[in-house]
């Protein structure tokens, strides 16, 4: 699929993932804290007189202004101001979905939160098949070396655009054109204002911390805990809301059980296998998580609705802990010359 998109002059961005990830947190979070915020006050309306301007109007809003700061500016310092923009606007908008695959507009559809967190899966699904299935060519490296050129012609460089723009020039290699850009890039002014990027800034913080916590021998104890923790409380939570009369069919509860004793199954086995090979027992944890994340939290949330967020933010701490574990353990591998895929 690479190859194909590069005849057609389309590179794939080699920041797009973090763009992505911000762009769907800022969806999740919006949606949580609308919800939150109208139930704290009651679910005010705001209009009068017949008028009811509803929140999905400003997410279209907000989605439309993203596209206009994307559609407007070269270069990738607008990319991360439209991620999250973009975010904010797609997640009051899906909110409201309830409202408009139910004939009477119900925004209280009880499948309402199962069918938002199937949306979100179903993106995820789409960015790990864009960007996380294949690696990127040189060529794509090489294009975003360009693109960070772009802004440092007109805006400069910091120290942090510097260092970025050099090391995806360095994964690019000796493609053509390599060494005409790096004397483009040589030529760029330094400049010590830039865009604040957000997603970046907190994927930082997230990263540093969770590599303090990674540090210590007992990590591996620590994120099976965290995993199976979120996986009982899952399944409990989600079996009382279904003997107290949940109004689900059967198969709902039987993907929950059997996803759940999927994963848990590989993140016990995961602890074994990490006493010995520390890589391949965070792959397994990692597999356990995403299980988690991408089936057995559709059930669930379609059981419980709102309240399943707990269970869902305990296995994205665990998840946030093993992504940093594997890459300083694919860092470590790579400083001693050979990556292990």
């Amino acid at each position: 699929m690479s190859r194909g998109l590069l005849r057609l002059g389309l590179p794939r961005d080699p920041a797009a993932s973090s763009h992505l990830a911000g762009f769907l947190v800022a969806a999740v979070v919006t949606v949580l804290v609308t919800r939150a915020a109208l139930a704290a006050l009651g679910y005010p309306q705001l209009g009068g007189d017949g008028l009811h301007i509803a929140h999905v109007l400003w997410g279209g809003l907000l989605m439309a202004a993203a596209f206009v700061i994307l559609l407007s500016f070269a270069g990738p310092v607008a990319r991360p101001l439209g991620a999250l923009v973009g975010g904010v606007g797609f997640g009051l908008f899906v909110d409201e979905a309830g409202k408009f695959v139910t004939s009477d507009n119900d925004y209280f559809y009880e499948p309402t939160a199962a069918l938002i967190y199937g949306v979100v899966v179903v993106l995820v699904l789409v960015a790990e098949g864009l960007h996380g299935r294949r690696p990127h060519a040189p060529r794509e490296y090489l294009a975003g070396a360009v693109d960070h050129a772009v802004a440092g012609v007109v805006g400069g460089f910091t120290p942090r655009a510097r260092a970025e723009a050099d090391a995806l020039l360095d994964k690019a290699g000796d493609v053509p054109g390599a060494g005409e850009t790096r004397a483009l890039l040589a030529a760029v002014a330094d400049d010590a204002h830039e865009l604040p990027n957000v997603i970046q800034r907190v994927g930082a913080a997230v990263v540093a911390g969770s590599r303090r916590v990674i540090a210590a021998r007992w990590s591996p104890w620590l994120v099976a805990g965290l995993l199976l923790a979120s996986m009982g409380w899952t399944v409990v939570s989600g079996m009382i809301a279904w003997f107290a009369g949940a109004d689900v069919p059967g198969w709902v509860v039987v993907g929950l059980l059997g996803s759940a004793a999927l994963a848990t199954l590989l993140a016990l086995y995961g602890v074994m296998v990490a006493r010995g090979e520390r890589m391949a027992g965070y792959l397994l944890f990692r597999r356990a998580i995403l299980i988690n994340l991408l089936i057995t939290q559709v059930f669930v949330f379609r059981i419980q609705e709102w309240s399943a967020t707990a269970g869902l933010a305990v296995a994205l701490v665990a998840l946030g802990l093993v992504g940093a574990e594997l890459q300083q353990m694919a860092e470590a591998a790579r400083a001693r010359g050979g990556v292990r895929r």
